[in-house]
């Protein structure tokens, strides 16, 4: 009979005893290497006392020793008994292409197609999968110091971590054949899992690695089933992945795994509940230092990357490029599109237009993840158009990542939450975002953070805790809502921010409108009022007021607010009197607020058509004024000396001669034109006439344009009043893309509201007496 148990030689004990001080472990380490629950057997096998004969061969397999020379005298029937099988003298090529034959078909099933979100059936991924790359250095490993982040801007923040990063990407099968064992890190929905199930594919084909066998393990799989068998080993589980194909011979893939030609592709390391993660990291540490001739891949969320892998070199995958977004439009509209493959690419070329609009740059921000442009994709495909409410697509995207995203794949989390409900995790990151966003932060420390979590659980009922009991808490509600859901993001080592801003803000105007009462409601929206001359809150006031069931209340505060800001102040009060008067004078106006905002501009920063966006906002007809009186300004400065400019004059009252309609001003201008002589003809003649008549041809100018356009006013701002006036300018812009950003607004409100814009403190208080 087989004894069941060995024991180390006085010679083995030595030996072995070297071999444990090179590794420079306590009794525990090797006790936890090879998944002992108590270092006893540790402490016996050093002593010499016999230990049941699996753990004496794991024993010198982690202390890389031959266990026929350190145990005392095995019996000869047990030697035969656990002889490694020796690799049968044969073509390893020819084996390898007969075990790729038989498992072809196994492995295009597990891995040739994918389920996306939302999406009824299936989809190859040849038909839909964009080569990803791979960024070598990890942004969240970086040592940096808060305050280098400070200044970062909001066109910036999206981007930020990859700087020169950026420029070192590699194509993704680079990577692999350059580190035998990689371990490939990315948020949620960056495409680890297809990135794994390509390769798989590529490998079946022979396109990529044609000397190796794929072999696909869903890691949460392969734990399940270890679990009902009670024998947690990955050869076993491949031997039985095999057995699916038919491969009975189990000395098979032994073979194969000793001459190196298995590509062994590991997915979901994040997905094992916390209790059972360390056997896994152990049985891939054992398994790919025993067979470590063959190439391991496998992948991980960022967040949980300290579950490491001794061995396993780690990469992160990239952002998607512009020219990735647009392969990946044009593969997904081809395959969804009913009418066939060219309405497909007329669609995706509508989707890429539209989204490189500047209104859409919120969206671009959001779809560099094959997760969130599959999203983007799927509700442009239904109105060829982005959602007016942007709010409408954030919930979407929050749906997925708070857990719809999981539930879709069968993954199951450990319960860091303590039960917490979807509304309460809501609620939780909206007082976070709100918190941070108020201090104008956009980057935090984790000390931080976590305070901010640690107030939110002390006030939850029946929830006491011991201060040390609460700090453990808050950390592990942070680094479950990183790995889980990708919503906070470790940026640098021990500071962090939303993985979006636009989610940051999103959760902001959510905690707003989110205010349990009518009172509570008001204080939240007069705290939003003030910010209103911050253009870091913009996008907070467009989403609150596209969130809020009515915004009349907020139109109204905001209206009341901007009102105030020059009301202290009698020059800018004349100067919008002045205006008002203006534009009441032009009947050709269709809206008179209109006008008021044409000369507002025109006043402040004449000849510069970009600042003229007010009252372009409010009619799209009124930019033929602007650019007549933005031309008659412009000649009529006095340049007596600059012969380039009086002949760019000539040209320009040509131009505008061409859509001048007041006859009397026609004539007159024509008149002023024909004064000039032709330079073309004769260019001394024409410098010496203007040397001569300039000034008086540039007050004729003048004068021409006081009579028939009005504009004689030359005001002079001081440095203060230059930057209210701009203040209230973009004040005035925000309520009106408010207005218009499809919130819902009574229409008595909208009217009185674009009916007083831009008055002066008199002219309101006139129309409330009416």
């Amino acid at each position: 009979m087989v004894k069941r148990s060995l024991q180390a030689s006085l010679t083995g004990i030595q030996e072995s005893k070297r071999a444990f001080a090179r590794k420079g472990w306590t009794q525990e380490n090797l006790a936890f290497e090879v998944n002992l629950k108590t270092r006893q057997p540790i402490w016996r096998f050093f002593s010499g006392r016999p230990v049941e004969r699996h753990i004496f061969l794991e024993i010198c397999s982690i202390l890389e020793l031959n266990w026929r020379e350190i145990a005392a005298d095995p019996p000869d029937e047990f030697l035969d008994r656990i002889e490694v099988p020796r690799v049968p003298t044969l073509d390893i090529d020819a084996l390898v292409q007969q075990v790729r034959s038989q498992c072809r078909e196994k492995i295009q099933d597990q891995c040739g197609i994918l389920q996306l979100l939302d999406i009824g059936h299936p989809v190859a991924i040849d038909d839909i999968y964009i080569d990803v790359n791979i960024l070598e250095e990890i942004p969240s490993q970086q040592w940096l110091d808060i305050s280098n982040l400070q200044n970062i801007n909001r066109e910036e923040f999206d981007r930020f971590g990859l700087g020169e990063i950026e420029q070192k990407q590699i194509p993704g099968m680079q990577a692999i054949e350059t580190y035998s064992k990689l371990r490939v890190l990315g948020k949620p929905g960056v495409g680890k899992t297809t990135f794994l199930q390509h390769l798989a594919i590529q490998c079946n084909r022979g396109i990529f690695a044609a000397n190796l066998v794929p072999v696909f393990i869903v890691l949460r799989n392969f734990v399940e089933e270890s679990r009902i068998s009670g024998e947690f080993s990955l050869l076993s589980y491949i031997r039985s992945y095999f057995l699916t194909s038919r491969i009975l011979d189990p000395s098979t893939i032994e073979t194969l795994l000793q001459a190196g030609r298995v590509l062994v592709l590991l997915d979901g390391m994040d997905e094992v509940l916390n209790q059972e993660s360390n056997a896994v990291l152990r049985e891939i540490r054992r398994f790919s230092d025993k067979y470590h001739k063959n190439i391991f891949v496998a992948t991980c969320r960022t967040a949980a990357q300290k579950l490491t892998i001794r061995g396993f070199t780690d990469v992160e995958v990239a952002p998607f490029t512009q020219e990735q977004i647009t392969t990946f439009a044009r593969k997904w509209f081809a395959v969804f599109s009913k009418t066939g493959n060219q309405a497909g690419q007329v669609q995706s070329g509508k989707f890429i237009q539209k989204l490189d609009l500047p209104e859409n740059w919120q969206f671009r921000q959001l779809v560099i993840t094959p997760l969130f442009l599959h999203l983007a994709c799927w509700v442009f495909h239904g109105q060829e158009k982005f959602p007016t409410k942007r709010t409408d697509f954030y919930k979407q995207g929050l749906d997925l990542l708070l857990g719809k995203w999981d539930e879709a794949r069968g993954v199951e989390r450990d319960d860091v939450y303590r039960g917490f409900l979807l509304p309460q995790k809501l609620k939780l990151l909206s007082q976070i975002a709100a918190a941070t966003f108020e201090e104008g932060q956009y980057f935090f420390e984790q000390r931080v953070i976590e305070e901010y979590i640690g107030d939110y659980i002390r006030n939850l009922p029946d929830l006491p805790m011991e201060p040390e009991e609460l700090q453990l808490e808050s950390e592990a509600v942070l680094k479950a809502i990183e790995a889980q859901h990708g919503l906070l993001t470790e940026r640098a080592r021990g500071i962090f921010s939303f993985s979006y801003l636009a989610f940051q803000e999103y959760f902001t105007a959510r905690k707003i409108v989110a205010s349990h009462n009518l009172q509570a409601l008001e204080q939240a929206l007069g705290g939003l009022v003030s910010h209103i001359t911050d253009p870091h809150w913009r996008e907070i006031f467009l989403l609150t007021s596209a969130m809020l069931r009515s915004a009349d209340g907020l139109m109204q505060l905001m209206k009341q607010h901007i009102d105030a800001l020059l009301a202290q102040d009698p020059y800018l009060q004349e100067f919008l009197t002045w205006a008002s008067q203006k534009s009441s004078n032009t009947p050709s106006q269709p809206k008179v607020a209109t006008g008021r905002a044409f000369y507002l501009a025109l006043a402040r920063t004449p000849h510069i058509a970009s600042h003229f966006a007010l009252a372009c906002t409010l009619d799209q007809g009124m930019f033929l004024d602007v650019v007549l009186d933005d031309l008659l300004l412009e000649c009529a400065i006095d340049r007596s000396q600059d012969f380039a400019y009086a002949h760019a004059c000539g040209d320009a009252l040509g131009n505008i001669l061409g859509i001048v309609l007041d006859a009397g001003l026609h004539k007159s201008l024509q008149q002023l034109r024909e004064e000039l002589p032709n330079p073309n003809q004769n260019q001394e003649k024409f410098q010496a006439w203007w040397q001569i008549h300039s000034s008086a041809w540039v007050e004729q100018l003048k004068t021409t344009i006081v009579n028939y356009r009005h504009i004689d006013h030359h005001w002079q701002f001081s440095k203060q009043q230059q930057q209210t006036l701009q203040s209230y300018y973009d004040a005035n812009q925000l309520l009106l893309d408010c207005l218009n950003s499809n919130c819902e607004v009574t229409a008595s409100i909208r009217h009185e509201i674009e009916a007083t814009l831009l008055l002066p403190t008199k002219e309101l208080e006139e129309r409330e007496w009416q």
